[in-house]
């Protein structure tokens, strides 16, 4: 596990050497993966894969809500997107999950999807047949 905290200067003075630690934080072990998982990250593009999938998933989401309005909202960033219902969520979130799509509800009525970062067309287009 590897952490980190940006803090304005302000905040940041608050903290003290010592205050706020852990006896697991960076660790040898833990610094050659984080390093090994930056270096993944820009070497493969995967940040510019969440950037134009989370693009086509929101556009998909959008074209369900035109057929449904009990769809309030569609909202996210990258590869986070939501549904807002106007209703409860967790009947749809049971049904998804018998059919194969594991998906989330928050709030009572908002539907996360959160796919893995390697996520390709066909799991968005599959994911929205089942949904």
């Amino acid at each position: 596990p590897v952490g980190a905290m940006l803090a304005a200067d302000k905040i940041a003075s608050a903290f003290t050497p010592g205050a706020h630690a852990s006896t697991f934080g960076g660790n040898p072990l833990a610094m050659a993966a984080a390093l090994a998982t930056l270096e993944t990250i820009l070497k493969t593009g995967i940040l510019e894969n969440c950037r134009r999938m989370g693009v086509y998933f929101l556009k998909k989401l959008e074209e369900i809500k035109g057929r449904h309005p009990a769809i309030t909202a569609v909202r996210g960033r990258g590869l986070m997107v939501a549904l807002e219902l106007g209703h409860p969520g967790e009947e749809i979130v049971n049904r998804c999950l018998k059919r194969g799509l594991l998906i989330n509800c928050t709030n009572g009525n908002i539907l996360r999807f959160l796919p893995p970062l390697i996520t390709v067309r066909e799991d968005i287009d599959r994911a929205v047949e089942i949904f």
